[in-house]
């Protein structure tokens, strides 16, 4: 006897915004990957503790009129939702009362156990909606991982990824994209 192929159902962003809404999911840690529902990884105490030093000091050198949002949904497309470990955007906390910024200037992953996912699916995620800075920080080998440059690329498992790569080792310091003034030593993101 031959098992029919498994049927996968793409959520849309919609129906997964609605279906939050009515509690469907409880306070699940899920996030909308490319139409499919991905349960968050939990956090240990590192990662939440690496999570802290970098907003605060992204916080400490942010200008006026920018925000760093930490664990909150960026709307990328119809399909995808995630939830990243910290953003930088315009505005104020206000303006995004009635929807979650789509377009960050800087998208950061703090990665522990998640760092091939926050690499390649997330990563190509990223790379296919056009996010600039990706940065992954990676506690397995205490560095900052910049992403820049995304190009189309068949291979990667969103059809995109970023050309360039270049891993910071302390004391390096790094320069977000959109602010080229602000240094940030590597050292301060790493509890």
């Amino acid at each position: 006897m031959t098992q029919p192929p498994l049927t996968v159902r793409r959520w849309k962003r919609a129906e997964y915004d609605r279906l939050v809404e009515l509690g469907a999911f409880d306070g699940d840690p899920l996030e909308l990957i490319a139409g499919q529902l991905v349960v968050a990884e939990p956090q240990r105490p590192y990662h939440a503790s690496a999570v802290g030093s970098t907003d605060y000091a992204l916080r400490a050198v942010l200008p006026p009129g920018w925000i760093v949002r930490t664990q909150s949904p960026v709307w990328l497309d119809d399909e995808s939702e995630p939830e990243p470990d910290l953003v930088v955007v315009p505005g104020l906390p206000a303006d995004y009362r009635l929807a979650h910024p789509g377009r960050p200037v800087l998208t950061i992953e703090v990665a522990e156990s998640s760092l091939a996912f926050d690499r390649d699916v997330k990563g190509s995620l990223y790379a296919r909606a056009g996010i600039q800075d990706y940065w992954i920080l990676n506690l397995v080998d205490r560095v900052l991982e910049v992403y820049r440059d995304p190009v189309p690329d068949a291979a990667a498992p969103y059809a995109w990824r970023y050309q360039t790569v270049t891993v910071a080792i302390p004391p390096a310091v790094v320069t977000p994209l959109a602010f080229s003034a602000i240094r940030i030593a590597v050292a301060d993101l790493l509890p």
